[in-house]
C-alpha cells in the first residue's frame, strides 16, 4: 500500500485552490469593508447637508420690503394751488401702489389761472410750500420723486380765452420746477373728465371700498362693498362721477372703464364747464345786471341784508363764462354796486335761472343743459365746494333735504352783522355768498341730477378721511403708480450666497466623489468574482 502526495499535478491544484481561496475572500472583505463604509457614511452626511441647507435657504428666507417711494401733486385749481406729498410701499399692490397722504400745503394766493398777464411771477407763490415739501421728503429720494402740476377748470378756460398766456404760465412753472430737485414729470392741464374720474377713485380708495387689510393684515379686496358717487365742486367747474347700471348708453363719451387693483369699473363721469361757484356766481351777477332797469345800485336777493359791495365790470364779464350775457357797450372799468336784500325766496328762484332744464325736455336719463346722465344710484360723498357750503349751514355727513332746506332760509334770511356769529371762520367774499351757494346746489342736486327726498339722505358732505383730503389729487396719484415699476422686495438669506454656494458646492463634491468610490470598489468587486469564477472552470475542467 502506497501513499503518494507529490506525484499528482491535479492533487496539487487542488490543494492549492483549497488552501488559497478561503484566505484571499477573507482578505478582500478585509480590505474593502472599512472603506465602503466611510464612503456610504460620508455620502449620507453630504446629502443630510445639501438637503438641509437647500430647505433652511428657501423656506427661512425673511421678506423685506424695498422702502417707501414719494410723489407729489400740485391741485392748481381757478381759485387756489394746494401741495400733495404722498407716499407708498415701492413694491405696490396688486399693480396699483397703496398710497397715502402725508403732507398738504396751500399756496398763498389765488390760483394760477390768474397770472395770465404776469406769468413770470407764478413761481414765487410756490417758494415758501416748496421748501416745507423738501423737510418733507428723505434728502437722498429727492431725485427719485415725481412731481406733478395737474391746473383744472381755471387753466381749462384760460387756454380758451387765450392759449398762448396759458402756455406761459405753463412754461414759468416748468422753468421753475426743473430747477428744483425733484423729477419734475411736468405741467399738464387736465381734462374735466380726468378731474371727475381722478376725485371718484380718490373718493373710493379713502372709503375703503377698493382694498381693505384682513385679519392677517393682507390688503384684500372687500367682498360684496359697493362703490360710492363721487360730487366735486371747484371755482369753474363741478363733477359728478359714480358707477352706471347696465342700461346705460356705451356710446356717449360720459361713460368709461377704469380700472384698478385688477377690477374694472364702468363710471359715468360728467364735468360742467362754467358751473363751478365761482364762474356760476358770476353768471348769476350778470344775469341780474342784464334783468336791471337801472345800472347801479343793483340789488341781489341772494347777499345779506344790510350789505353792499362793487366791482368792476371786467370782474363779472371777462370770463369766458359770461360772454355771451356781456353788454353791448362795455367798459370793464365802470364800476357796478350790489345790495343785498337777503330775500330766500327770490333767491332761489333767481338761482333756477341759472340752468336750463327745459333742454332736457322731461326725460329721465338727462341732467340740464341737454346732458346725458343715467339714473344715479347707491351712495354719494359731496366734497370741496360742496362740503364748505353745508359747513357754513352747520351741517355735515348725512342729513335730510328738508333740514338742508330749512338751514338754507335760516341762513339766507340773516343780516350781515350776524353772519360771524354764525361762521367759524369769516371771510367776506365766501360769507356774503354761502346763500347763493346753497340754493345752487339745492337746483344742482334736486332738479339736474334728481336726487329725491328719499336719495338725499345718502349724500355724505365730508372734507376728509382720516387725515386725507377727498381731492382729484390723490386719484392722480393712484393712477400715476401704475405707471410706475415696482421695485423687487428683498430676500434676507439665512445663509450667505458665498458661504452657501461653497458649503453647496463642497458637499456635492463630497457625495460625487464617494459616488464614484463606491462604483469602483463595486466594479473591482464583480471582476474579482469573474477571475475567481474563471479559475474554477478552469480546475475543473483538468
Amino acid at each position: 500500500m502506497r501513499f503518494s502526495f507529490g506525484g499528482s499535478k491535479m492533487g496539487d491544484k487542488m490543494f492549492t485552490v483549497l488552501t488559497r481561496q478561503p484566505c484571499e475572500q477573507a482578505g478582500f472583505k478585509a480590505l474593502y469593508r472599512t472603506p465602503t463604509i466611510i464612503a456610504l457614511v460620508v455620502l449620507l452626511v453630504s446629502i443630510v447637508v445639501l438637503v438641509s441647507i437647500t430647505v433652511i435657504q428657501i423656506h427661512k428666507q425673511e421678506v423685506l420690503p424695498p422702502g417707501l417711494k414719494y410723489g407729489i401733486v400740485l391741485d392748481a385749481g381757478s381759485s387756489r394751488t394746494t401741495v400733495y406729498v404722498y407716499q407708498w410701499p415701492a413694491e405696490k399692490e396688486n399693480n396699483t401702489g397703496v398710497v397715502s397722504q402725508t403732507f398738504k400745503c396751500s399756496v398763498k394766493g389765488s390760483g394760477i389761472s390768474s397770472y395770465g398777464n404776469n406769468p413770470q411771477d407764478v413761481p414765487k407763490a410756490f417758494e415758501d410750500c416748496m421748501q416745507k415739501v423738501k423737510g418733507q421728503v428723505p434728502s437722498h429720494l429727492h431725485g427719485s420723486t415725481p412731481i406733478h402740476l395737474g391746473a383744472t377748470a381755471g387753466m381749462r378756460l384760460l387756454r380758451l380765452q387765450n392759449e398762448t398766456a396759458a402756455n406761459e404760465v405753463l412754461e414759468s412753472i416748468q422753468n421753475y420746477f426743473e430747477s428744483q430737485p425733484f423729477d419734475f414729470r411736468g405741467a399738464q392741464i387736465i381734462s374735466g373728465q380726468e378731474e371727475g374720474v381722478y376725485g371718484w377713485i380718490t373718493a373710493n380708495y379713502l372709503m375703503g371700498n377698493f382694498l381693505e387689510k384682513n385679519l392677517w393684515h393682507m390688503w384684500v379686496h372687500p367682498h360684496g362693498v359697493e362703490t360710492i358717487g363721487a360730487l366735486d365742486l371747484g371755482g369753474a367747474s363741478t363733477q359728478i362721477s359714480f358707477v352706471a347700471g347696465e342700461k346705460v348708453d356705451l356710446n356717449t363719451s360720459d361713460i368709461m372703464q377704469v380700472s384698478l387693483y385688477g377690477y374694472v369699473y364702468t363710471l359715468y363721469t360728467h364735468s360742467f364747464q362754467c358751473y363751478g361757484r365761482n364762474e356760476a356766481e358770476k353768471k348769476f351777477l350778470a344775469m341780474l345786471l342784464q334783468n336791471s332797469p337801472t345800472k347801479t345800485p343793483l340789488t341781489n336777493p341772494c347777499y345779506p341784508r344790510d350789505y353792499s359791495t362793487s366791482f368792476t365790470m371786467g370782474h363779472v364779464f371777462d370770463s369766458l363764462c359770461t360772454a355771451d350775457q356781456r353788454p353791448e357797450r362795455y367798459n370793464p372799468d365802470d364800476i357796478i354796486t350790489f345790495e343785498g336784500t337777503g330775500d330766500a325766496s327770490l333767491c332761489n328762484a333767481k338761482v333756477a335761472s341759472l340752468f336750463d332744464f327745459k333742454a332736457c325736455r322731461d326725460q329721465e336719463t338727462c341732467s340740464f343743459d341737454g346732458v346725458y346722465q343715467p339714473k344715479i344710484k347707491g351712495p354719494f360723498v359731496a366734497f370741496a365746494g360742496f362740503y364748505y357750503t353745508a359747513s357754513a349751514l352747520n351741517l355735515s355727513g348725512s342729513f335730510s333735504l328738508d333740514t338742508f332746506n330749512s338751514s338754507t332760509w335760516n341762513f339766507c334770511s340773516q343780516n350781515w352783522s350776524e353772519l360771524p356769529l354764525l361762521l367759524p371762520k369769516f371771510d367776506e367774499v365766501y360769507a356774503r355768498s354761502y346763500c347763493f351757494s346753497a340754493n345752487y346746489i339745492y337746483h344742482l342736486f334736486v332738479n339736474g341730477y334728481k336726487f329725491t327726498e328719499e336719495t338725499w339722505p345718502q349724500i355724505q358732505f365730508k372734507k376728509e378721511v382720516g387725515n386725507s383730503s377727498i381731492a382729484w389729487s390723490l386719484g392722480y396719484m393712484l393712477s400715476l403708480t401704475n405707471q410706475i415699476p415696482a421695485e423687487s422686495p428683498l430676500i434676507r438669506l439665512p445663509i450667505e450666497p458665498p458661504i452657501f454656494v461653497g458649503i453647496l458646492a463642497f458637499f456635492t463634491a463630497a457625495a460625487l466623489l464617494c459616488l464614484a468610490f463606491l462604483a469602483y470598489l463595486c466594479s473591482a468587486s464583480r471582476k474579482k468574482r469573474r477571475s475567481e469564477h474563471a479559475f474554477d472552470q478552469a480546475v475543473d475542467s483538468e
